[in-house]
């Protein structure tokens, strides 16, 4: 089956079922069971701690999307490239280690004022030519095609497959699942924009290289016995169901079990988020995934990563990313202590919706409303939208809803499906576009006692857990909208007039003019307003005057470029 062909079959048979899927969610309103959301796994190390039940509802939800879409995906064929091998079951094994050991394929940190930890030093290996990687990466592609540890080696037919848990399906059967991601990974006529920028980027080719797929490094050390605890923000998100269920067990399995990572939340001990770069500096945390939106507060140069409304679509979004994530890396180091950058958590899905009981697509609709924010960005938004913020985290949201302590609430589309907010909101209005990662910081002493080896082991496990969200990530964007709207949300897409004025006031006026007063530039930030001029403006077309003023520039990177 040609790639075209595979496309248009794809698109054709998707386009019915989510038609007749469209057709049920219309149909079935007055449905008694309430939206399912993901089950975290249970490990002997870390309790599950499920978010807080509600005790009432306004009205009982529509049928789950994973039903409405499962019952439509079932009466049609299965798309499978005859090209790709049947998906093996998920598994924790790791290709057996090679008997040299490669150079470091992480780049030592830039010089700083702070001391950095010690980079692994594993034994050289003989350089290869261009060739000789790209057929090694291909065998590799070959063996792991259609499951987890899948990777993009020029067929990205190879890619789909079941996740590494069943909890990453977000209760769709895997064949549904699989339909799905098809679909999500080519896109859809019609507007489903599809991922395959993702994997053949200039990041991902060099993920492949950081993870060493093709000679990963020794395992030299014995007798070790490092327990890491990890803290992550929220178990109900796919990222920590990720680190749980793929990171920790291979990394487990490639030192031995010399290194085990234990994962918790935020919730769990008790802590509101804003101090962890400063918790894992002090060793108070061993190693903690990193939100900037908590902690832009104390260091709001880290907002850079979280500017909402800059972005126009997800493939520049990303690539914005990309570009400025060694210069987000190099301030964490620096604020963290000299903690070490171990990896990033891709998350899609996180497009910001507007979530209440009333539709919200104008500027008028915002005026004089309370609208629940989680970071400062996100609260200049919505001021500059004529609305009040209200600082509340993604566990209170449902409850001020349900209480009408807010009239919206701002957060991602995967985290309104999640947290079950159609139970208690019949509108979700936006989207700002956001193609999102966080950032797993380790202490730095910790750190620096692991032997080389086992850092060097870590770094790569770490880049093949981020490969392998990015496998997963068209999913996760197609369902977190089509999920919400299957389970009874109203889709209100902000107007034209709504769009022109978020990127010609709210934007300048607002997100970045409050992003510059946080920063105190022009006295202080020069640094990262030169990142943002050289990396997010020739996406973005905006660029910060040395005054502090915003100026439209030409569109040069990115898919706008063309336009």
């Amino acid at each position: 089956m040609t790639a075209n062909v595979k496309q248009r079959y794809v698109a054709t048979v998707f386009a019915a079922a989510l038609a007749l899927a469209l057709m049920l969610g219309m149909t079935a309103c007055g449905g008694d069971e309430p939206e399912p959301r993901p089950t975290a796994m249970a490990t002997p190390t870390a309790r599950v701690v499920p978010s807080p039940t509600p005790t009432e509802t306004r009205a009982a939800p529509a049928p789950s999307a994973a039903a409405a879409l499962a019952t439509a995906i079932a009466l049609i064929p299965t798309v499978a490239p005859a090209e790709t091998r049947a998906a093996p079951a998920p598994t924790a094994t790791m290709a057996q280690p090679s008997t040299v050991a490669p150079t470091p394929t992480v780049a030592p940190p830039e010089p700083t004022a702070t001391p950095q930890p010690a980079t692994p030093t594993p034994e050289p290996t003989p350089t290869r030519s261009v060739a000789e990687r790209q057929a090694a990466l291909a065998g590799y592609a070959a063996e792991r095609a259609g499951g987890p540890g899948a990777i993009f080696v020029g067929d990205a037919s190879q890619l789909i497959g079941p996740p590494p848990h069943e909890s990453l399906r977000l209760d769709f059967p895997e064949n549904a699942y699989i339909q799905i991601s098809a679909a999500a990974l080519y896109g859809l006529p019609g507007g489903v924009p599809g991922h395959t920028f993702i994997y053949e980027s200039d990041y991902y080719q060099g993920l492949l290289d950081h993870a060493n797929l093709a000679n990963p490094t020794e395992l030299r050390s014995s007798g070790e016995s490092f327990e890491i605890q990890h803290v992550c923000l929220n178990r109900n998100v796919p990222n920590c169901a990720l680190i749980e269920s793929y990171w920790a067990p291979n990394l487990a399995a490639r030192t031995n079990g010399q290194v085990h990572l234990s994962v918790t939340s935020l919730s769990e001990l008790g802590l509101a988020g804003s101090e962890t770069l400063d918790q894992v500096a002090d060793g108070s945390l061993d190693m903690t995934e990193v939100f900037t939106g908590y902690v832009s507060r104390d260091y709001p140069a880290l907002e850079l990563l979280s500017l909402y409304g800059v972005a126009r679509d997800w493939e520049s979004s990303y690539l914005m990313l990309t570009e400025i994530a060694p210069d987000v890396d190099r301030m964490m180091r620096d604020i963290g202590g000299g903690g070490y950058v171990l990896n990033r958590n891709w998350a899609a899905g996180y497009d910001q919706w507007f979530f209440g009981r009333e539709p919200l697509p104008t500027t008028a609709d915002f005026r004089g409303r309370k609208i629940r924010t989680h970071s400062a960005s996100m609260s200049d938004f919505i001021r500059g939208m004529g609305a009040e913020p209200v600082g509340l985290s993604a566990a209170e949201m449902y409850a001020a809803l349900q209480t009408e302590a807010v009239d919206a609430a701002a957060t991602a589309a995967m985290l309104g499906l999640t947290q079950r907010l159609s139970e208690v909101a019949d509108f979700m209005a936006g989207p700002l576009v956001r193609f999102s990662y966080t950032t797993n910081v380790i202490n730095r002493d910790l750190w620096e006692e692991i032997p080389p080896d086992l850092q060097q082991i870590m770094i790569e496990e770490g880049a093949k857990a981020e490969l392998e969200a990015l496998r997963l990530a068209p999913f996760q964007n197609f369902v977190a909208l089509e999920g919400n709207k299957q389970a009874g949300l109203k889709v209100r897409s902000f107007t034209e007039d709504t769009l022109r004025y978020i990127d010609e006031v709210v934007v300048p006026e607002h997100v970045l003019s409050g992003w510059l007063l946080r920063l105190g530039y022009p006295d202080s930030g020069q640094e990262v307003v030169d990142i943002f001029n050289e990396k997010v403006g020739p996406y973005s077309g905006l660029r910060i005057n040395a005054k502090g003023s915003i100026e439209r520039v030409v569109v040069t990177r990115g898919p706008r470029a063309q336009q």
